[in-house]
């Protein structure tokens, strides 16, 4: 059986230095992805249609992954990555403590073997054994390329990301660099090293990242 070592080929992606802020060149990568928003009055924690974004991406790529696995001839494994979120607001009024505005993308990177005809037959797979849902539908597979961007990882809960960031800002402006424009600037990126349901709130890992561009 073929091993393909993500955590191992990706690990200065997905496990950065928390002591330090560094700019790095992302790949075009590929990931299953859900795009929705918080409903008003709730947040991420108990947001019903972020649950079921989450269930559907991690039925996604734990089916993906058995598929491949359990071939009979070219049987592949490889890890499910960790669960990533992109985070902006489109009404201008952006609050760390106001949840409720926010959009969302939803991904998990996926190893290039997967294809749009078997991510397909994964969606089909997911809907024969738990039945479908509007994020199931939703999901998609694409090609994310976030290019030239400022990274760290931030140790704690998410309500002390902010000083995190500032840092982050700092070596932006120390080093040249400012925010990136477009489809992919201004989304605040989180990958989910940790699991918020299981790890105490001082120590969980979150990487932070953050598209810029030189100037």
């Amino acid at each position: 059986m073929k091993i393909l070592d993500l955590k191992k080929q990706y690990k200065s992606l997905y496990q950065p230095s928390a002591k330090k802020i560094e700019a790095v060149q992302i790949p075009n990568l590929q990931f299953a992805m859900i795009d929705g928003a918080i409903e008003k009055g709730s947040e991420p924690g108990n947001s019903p249609s972020f649950a079921e974004a989450t269930q559907a991406l991690y039925s996604l790529s734990y089916t993906l992954k058995f598929m491949f696995k359990k071939r009979k001839t070219n049987a592949v494994d490889y890890p499910v990555m960790a669960l990533e979120g992109l985070w902006w607001v489109e009404d201008g009024f952006f609050d760390i403590t106001v949840k409720d505005n926010w959009f969302y993308t939803l991904m998990i990177m996926q190893p290039e073997i997967v294809t749009p005809e078997i991510f397909e037959e994964a969606r089909e797979q997911v809907r024969k054994k738990k039945g479908d849902s509007e994020m199931l539908s939703k999901a998609r597979l694409a090609y994310f390329d976030e290019g030239l961007s400022v990274q760290t990882m931030h140790i704690g809960p998410y309500a002390t990301e902010p000083a995190t960031l500032e840092r982050m800002h700092e070596f932006m402006a120390e080093n040249g660099l400012k925010d990136s424009v477009g489809p992919i600037g201004g989304k605040h990126h989180e990958i989910y090293i940790s699991d918020p349901r299981k790890a105490a709130p001082d120590k969980m890992k979150t990487v932070l990242r953050h598209p810029v561009v030189k100037g």
